[in-house]
């Protein structure tokens, strides 16, 4: 092979591997932006306590699919007119878990362009079915079975896009990787939803409504740095590589959520009031709380993808004990408004981003282990 040609191909590899990575970025950023329309379409769609039942629910599904995390509760406590709207729920986790099995596979082979086509399909299907449903008859269990019907088309082109793979007995070792991902995400996905149950729960039908509009501003601010942690995942793998990248993805997420933070501290009520219309933002006095809250926990799943990798359970138990702390602080101290709920889940998560940072800081100091 001449020179210039084996010069050339490691540029080629480079360029590929940005193209592939900005496809991920783009496709991660068009999927959130129609769960957020969703959102959007629902407050102005729904009454007030409707839709926070709604979002609460919606967080539930979150956490309901935390297997798929992992291998990559529920009625009494949301005050719910039927049962009908946990069964649409329940149907729509079994094709969420599958398709977060077809992320990881297309992650762990870095094949981050089809990755890209799948997000976007997953997307469009989801909340596509999910807006079918709630336009056609403007409830919350014809939203959530639109949503099903959309997840399992998804998983469908998932399992097609993966060559059709069947599954296969995993060894002993694998699935005890697996079993220790599974609760640390289930930890992290349970810290990320927890407040708006939370409020579903203590406040008022109203206060609730105007804590799901403060979420989709948290949703905004922890997953439009979702891709920095897509990308850095394979790297984590590798000790060296991963002590390089962590600082690095830790001040991409910080930069690019300063720009959800800012604007929800300058323009606060006429954001709240542009998601969801003027008949919410009465109990919202501090939007950007929620913009905070959002971008420490993008911190916090950086920190938690970092010590998976590495084997590390404190972070782990670190999320669990954040968990416990933010259900004690609503439940014996500050439920008595939108501002209380959302100070008790910002002390919890800034509290844990601190105990994540020292942990990786003690981690970063040890010697690099030789096989």
């Amino acid at each position: 092979m001449p020179q210039a040609a084996r010069l050339g191909a490691p540029l080629r590899t480079a360029q590929r591997a940005r193209i592939e990575a900005a496809l991920v970025s783009v496709a991660l950023f068009g999927a959130n932006s129609l769960s957020y329309l969703l959102n959007m379409v629902a407050a102005r769609a729904l009454a007030p306590d409707v839709y926070g039942a709604l979002g609460s629910l919606l967080a539930v599904i979150v956490v309901g699919a935390v297997p798929a995390m992992g291998m990559q509760t529920v009625a009494a406590l949301l005050h719910l007119p039927s049962g009908w709207p946990v069964v649409w729920l329940g149907l729509a986790l079994a094709p969420l878990t599958l398709l977060g099995v077809f992320h990881g596979v297309l992650q762990g082979h870095r094949r981050f362009a089809v990755l890209a086509l799948l997000v976007g399909v997953e997307g469009v299907a989801k909340v596509g079915g999910a807006l079918t449903g709630l336009l056609a008859f403007r409830s919350t269990a014809a939203t959530l079975a639109g949503m099903a019907a959309g997840c399992a088309l998804a998983a469908i082109v998932g399992w097609l896009v993966c060559g059709r793979r069947r599954p296969q007995r995993s060894p002993v070792a694998l699935a005890g990787k697996v079993l220790h991902a599974s609760q640390a995400i289930l930890g992290l996905v349970l810290l990320v939803n927890l407040d708006i149950v939370l409020a579903r729960h203590n406040l008022s039908g109203a206060q609730a409504g105007d804590y799901a509009i403060g979420v989709i501003i948290t949703k905004i601010a922890y997953w439009l740095p979702q891709a920095v942690a897509v990308i850095v995942l394979p790297r984590f793998v590798d000790e060296q590589h991963r002590r390089r990248a962590v600082p690095a993805a830790l001040a991409v997420i910080a930069l690019l959520d300063a720009w959800v933070v800012l604007p929800t501290l300058l323009y606060g009520p006429a954001i709240i009031r542009l998601i969801g219309g003027p008949g919410y933002g009465t109990h919202v006095t501090a939007a950007w709380l929620f913009a905070l809250l959002g971008s420490l926990l993008a911190l916090v799943q950086l920190l938690l993808y970092s010590r998976i990798a590495s084997a590390d359970r404190r972070s782990a138990t670190a999320v669990w004990a954040a968990v416990v702390a933010e259900i004690l602080l609503v439940t014996l101290w500050l439920d008595g408004s939108v501002t209380a709920v959302a100070s008790a889940a910002l002390t919890s998560v800034a509290l844990l981003v601190l105990a994540g940072l020292l942990i990786e800081y003690r981690s970063a100091r040890r010697p690099i282990r030789t096989p």
